[in-house]
């Protein structure tokens, strides 16, 4: 036994190694309950990497048609006059005679090789790979012992996840296996005699016999759990995606689960994550997940959004599919991190192995962008301001996501993000000769670059006192109205002319291009450009605490000059140098000094 002194060191020894291990390194086991399993905490290689590759992949690409290839196969047989059932009979043959699972000796995956495909994901700049290891078809794509319907016994007759896992460790990138088999239960019409669907001999694929509207077995719901703990306990992901329908599962299979995989992870000096849609796991259980959807603003809690390169949601493969433009790609990455997001991005491959070619394009391309400009997307953390400019989103994200953008950005969208004391500054499109970053501008004496030269000179915005503007966009609770508004001396203005408001008083304040308005009922802010007035627009973000001291030297990425600027009433101005070569998005990389060395007066 040890004793005195050196049992009192040891004793505060263990006590603070126990404090600073991360909490996927605590020696302490994860319990199937949420007070428990919310200890995890998300992975640094996630923080770290922001941007990773997956693909949808099986059956679905055999047809090859729909707006969402994944469904094809669930209205095929659940609505007679649905379009996947014309094209499926005028294909492959009457449903009465033939169905889904005949599909499969057509999955040839004949080309496929896990190689060739993870070092097209990590040249495009990827972090984390991987596959649907099982769609709501049921058809799984790894070698598993709870049923014979899957891609290492039929079809492609290889073990396409464990193929997938072993390209991924040789490429030194995370691996992630994503499953949807929890929406198998209902996913075809097993209650149906009338097709295949209806067989007992084919309830591996498509689900075991019960009634419709019947909740889950005992048997339905152990072949769930084990079909998870098998890829587990054979392929080690470090992430396990889920679609929908995990809210299904009765919750303490769930947390099982999950105990199970973050014990896992303890025992194998693992980080490892799973991401969820809307409420089906607790908060800070596991990282939410948003489907084609992305968040207004910045953060509290990370989350990931899982998106696709082609440009209608069809997730899998289909025959004249158009892929977005990589500059949509990589403006909403951009987007994404600078508000505590990631991005999770979908390919479909052809039923033979092969990348469609309009997919591997945008991937190099998003590659070739990430290679210039990746110090700013990797290893960062976001701003306290997430970034400026006119371009909002539409909507909020619904409860599991589907509102991304497809807005054109602006050379005035900027994105920030940080690493160390470096500011980042992305501007989503060329700012032209000058670039300038409103959130920046002084707070106050004594900050503005004396005497600035002619190219940093600032316009003034003319003062509205003693104008009329017409047209104007008036915007009501649940309605808009166009109006003239007419300011006056005294700081006042009336507003006139309107289908809805026939006449309306109040008091203003113009700080330059921002103005406040009050009457007696509501406050608002507008913001006036010296010739157009915006109603109801938030005045552009500023950080207050930005000191002209701070900055050390600023650059673009990709060029790396040192470039002149100014800080003037309107921003931090930046001259910028030729564009060159450059494309799509434009990082100024502002170095800081961690204290700036301020003035003793101002």
């Amino acid at each position: 036994m040890i004793k005195g002194k050196s049992s009192v060191f040891l004793i505060l020894f263990l006590s603070t190694l126990s404090l600073t291990l991360p909490a996927q390194q605590s020696s302490d086991k994860f319990e199937p309950y949420w007070e428990s399993l919310r200890r995890i905490s998300t992975p640094q290689w996630l923080r770290d990497g922001k941007f990773g590759i997956y693909t949808h992949w099986g059956l679905y690409s055999v047809h090859a048609y729909g707006e969402n290839t994944t469904w094809y196969s669930h209205q095929l047989y659940m609505d007679e006059e649905s379009e996947a059932r014309k094209h499926f009979e005028d294909t492959f043959g009457s449903i009465k005679n033939t169905g889904y699972k005949d599909l499969i000796p057509k999955f040839t995956a004949e080309h496929f090789n896990a190689d060739e495909w993870v070092a097209l994901f990590k040249k495009a700049g990827a972090k984390f790979v991987g596959p649907v290891a099982e769609h709501h078809d049921g058809f799984a794509m790894w070698d598993t012992k709870y049923s014979d319907w899957n891609a290492a016994k039929m079809g492609p007759k290889k073990d396409i996840v464990g193929e997938f896992e072993a390209a991924a460790r040789k490429h030194n990138l995370k691996f992630v296996t994503a499953f949807h088999h929890a929406a198998n239960w209902w996913f075809f019409p097993v209650w149906d005699e009338r097709y295949d669907t209806g067989n007992p001999e084919y309830a591996g694929l498509y689900g075991q016999p019960h009634k419709e509207g019947a909740m889950r077995t005992q048997e339905a719901l152990e072949e769930w759990y084990n079909k998870i703990i098998e890829v587990i306990d054979n392929y080690g992901p470090e992430f396990i995606w889920f679609d929908f329908a995990l809210d299904e599962i009765p919750e303490g299979v769930v947390k099982d689960f999950m105990a199970y995989y973050y014990n896992w992870a303890l025992d194998n000096d693992k980080e490892v994550m799973i991401t969820y849609k809307g409420h089906d796991l607790i908060p800070n259980s596991g990282v939410r997940d948003l489907e084609l959807g992305q968040e207004p603003n910045l953060t509290y809690n990370e989350w990931i959004t899982d998106n696709s390169v082609d440009d209608r949601g069809a997730w899998g493969y289909a025959e004249n599919l158009t892929f977005k433009a990589p500059n949509r790609l990589i403006d909403n990455l951009v987007d994404r991190v600078s508000k505590n997001g990631y991005l999770l991005l979908n390919v479909g491959p052809k039923p033979d192995g092969t990348i469609p070619e309009g997919a591997e394009e945008v991937l190099l391309a998003m590659g070739r962008w990430l290679e210039v400009n990746g110090e700013a997307v990797y290893g960062t953390t976001p701003w306290l301001i997430p970034g400026e400019g006119p371009t909002n989103l539409d909507e909020a994200p619904s409860s599991i996501g589907f509102n991304e953008s497809d807005q054109i950005y602006t050379s005035k969208d900027i994105r920030f993000t940080m690493k160390k004391d470096n500011l980042y500054a992305t501007f989503l499109d060329w700012p032209g000769e000058v670039a300038t970053l409103t959130s920046l501008r002084p707070n106050g004496i004594g900050q503005e670059t004396p005497d600035p030269p002619l190219w940093a000179s600032v316009e003034k915005i003319p003062e509205l006192k003693g104008k009329i503007l017409h047209n104007v966009l008036w915007p009501l609770e649940d309605d808009e109205d166009r109006v003239t508004i007419e300011f006056m001396d005294g700081q006042t203005f009336r507003v006139s002319n309107g289908n809805i408001i026939k006449d309306l008083e109040g008091e203003y304040e113009q700080e330059g291009e921002v103005v406040y308005f009050e009457t007696e009922e509501e406050e608002f802010p507008g913001r006036f450009d010296g010739e157009h007035l915006l109603i109801g627009v938030f005045p552009r973000h500023k950080y207050p605490g930005f000191y002209v001291e701070e900055i050390k030297r600023i650059s673009l990425l990709g060029d790396d000059e040192e470039l002149e600027w100014a800080l003037t009433s309107e921003g931090l101005k930046i001259k910028t140098p030729d564009q060159g070569e450059l494309k799509h998005a434009f990082v100024f990389k502002i170095e800081r000094h961690h204290v700036p060395p301020l003035k003793k007066d101002y």
